[in-house]
């Protein structure tokens, strides 16, 4: 289980880093800072519960804004991330300050070994969908450029879908 824990661990680390290393080695440029963000459809009530529907960015990514602990977030959703991912400054706005002996589980990135710190998110909502007691991991700021929205997450809604450049979230 720990290897497991690991490797996905790993995944969601190096699938946060290597966008940014092929931008870096002469890959296709980032969009500028001031890209428009396409706009996510809100969640709406349906026979199921509440659905909310977000379009592809130019990059071909999803992005979310959320809400965690109540404050106001931007994430990169990552079906290959095992947890919620967020940066130490990122933490820091929530109150979450890990000390340097929390830092216990071991990540392999592209970058090379790096620690980062378990925690627990008392409520992660976008749109209208919330879910309560969302396993994160803190990550130094050097390692992780942006928040990612990972399975911990994902995997307690009642659906998630991808198809035809649009995400489905259903609670």
């Amino acid at each position: 289980m720990k290897n497991f824990i690991l490797f996905a661990i790993f995944a969601l680390v190096a699938g946060a880093l290597v966008p940014g290393f092929i931008n870096k080695t002469g890959g296709t440029p980032a969009p500028s800072a001031t890209a428009a963000k396409p706009e996510p459809t809100p969640a709406a009530s349906s026979s199921y519960g509440r659905t909310m529907t977000v379009r592809r960015d130019q990059r071909g990514h999803y992005q979310v804004q959320a809400r965690v602990d109540g404050r106001h977030m931007d994430f990169l959703v990552d079906t290959g991330a095992s947890v919620v991912a967020i940066p130490e400054k990122e933490a820091a706005r929530l109150g979450v300050r890990p000390s340097r002996r929390d830092y216990t589980v071991q990540m392999k990135t592209a970058n090379g070994t790096v620690m980062g710190a378990l925690t627990q998110l008392r409520m992660v909502e976008v749109g209208g969908i919330t879910v309560r007691d969302v396993q994160a991991v803190v990550m130094p700021d050097q390692a992780l450029g942006e928040n990612l929205l990972g399975m911990s997450f994902l995997s307690r809604l009642r659906r998630f879908e991808v198809a035809d450049g649009k995400l489905v979230l259903e609670q």
